[in-house]
């Protein structure tokens, strides 16, 4: 019977923000959330699972390998999984559940297993790189999850978050749950924090494979998390950065033509195509 993992909860709000801005937020491409915004979630969890044996692990390496292609350094490559397809494979007919419990332990969701399933159930993805430059992800209802990411065959790499001062440095097993709306990257640890694409050469030793999924929080619990939605006028008085527009340089993580983004947390500014016709004020349902 699995043990119960350990948990690790890292700080992730000492971020450093070019000037003139002076604080980080998101806002959202979706109708509900037209004219609002939200601080970046303020903690990354590190779970220590016991999930699979190095047997089942390697199944799901061999299997998952087989559906991408990473051939040259930062590729990064997804397919689409099922559970019980995973279940199969590694032979592990509870590994949802298992995964479900692990997020659990870091009470994002609260404290309802029915909530981890159901996130659990929802989407889960093979996700393969060979490193990863820095990037964020806030398209479409992304700006309203957090990312989960379990490591299936990853060598020796860290996950970086260059602007939040977090590099944690992964091991088999490890699920990591993170705001992905932040600059993230993989790096070797002897780069210091930069994602050198160099480093990631050709060869298994410079393969990482994960199996990824989200999960999608409404607005009480963006509340409860310390990370209200808010009109971004709150945003914009607090000198905040506007995530969705951010560009990152791939090596260093370094927001790219930091000028252009002035205003970018202006009413004048939307990113929805067509705003919904209810108002500029989220309801806090998913549209």
């Amino acid at each position: 019977m699995p043990s119960s993992p350990s948990h690790r909860t890292l700080a992730a709000d000492a971020c450093t923000v070019p000037a003139p801005f002076r604080a980080f937020a998101v806002r959202s491409d979706e109708p509900c959330h037209a004219f609002d915004a939200r601080a970046p979630y303020a903690r990354v969890h590190v779970i220590a699972t016991d999930v699979f044996d190095a047997a089942a692990r390697s199944r799901l390496a061999r299997a998952g390998y087989a559906k991408v292609d990473i051939a040259e350094p930062f590729a990064v490559d997804y397919a689409a999984a099922t559970w019980g397809e995973l279940a199969t494979l590694s032979a592990l007919p509870d590994l949802a559940g298992a995964v479900a419990r692990a997020l659990r332990v870091t009470r994002v969701l609260g404290d309802d297993p029915a909530a981890c399933e159901r996130a659990v159930a929802t989407r889960v993805d093979w996700l393969a790189s060979r490193g990863a430059g820095f990037h964020n992800d806030v398209a479409r209802h992304w700006s309203r999850s957090l990312f989960w990411i379990l490591a299936v065959d990853v060598g020796e790499v860290e996950f970086v978050m260059p602007h939040a001062g977090v590099r944690v440095a992964l091991a088999d097993g490890d699920l990591v749950v993170f705001d992905q709306t932040m600059a993230h990257g993989l790096a070797r640890p002897a780069d210091s924090g930069l994602a050198v694409a160099e480093s990631f050469v050709d060869g298994d030793a410079g393969r990482q494979l994960f199996l990824t999924g989200e999960m999608l929080l409404d607005d009480a619990r963006w509340a409860a998390l310390g990370t209200p939605w808010l009109p971004v006028e709150a945003h914009e008085a607090r000198g905040a950065l506007d995530l969705m527009v951010a560009e990152f340089d791939d090596r260093s993580g370094a927001i790219q033509r930091v000028r252009s983004l002035a205003g970018c947390m202006s009413r004048g500014i939307c990113h929805v195509e067509e705003t919904s016709a209810s108002g500029p004020h989220s309801d806090g349902h998913p549209s």
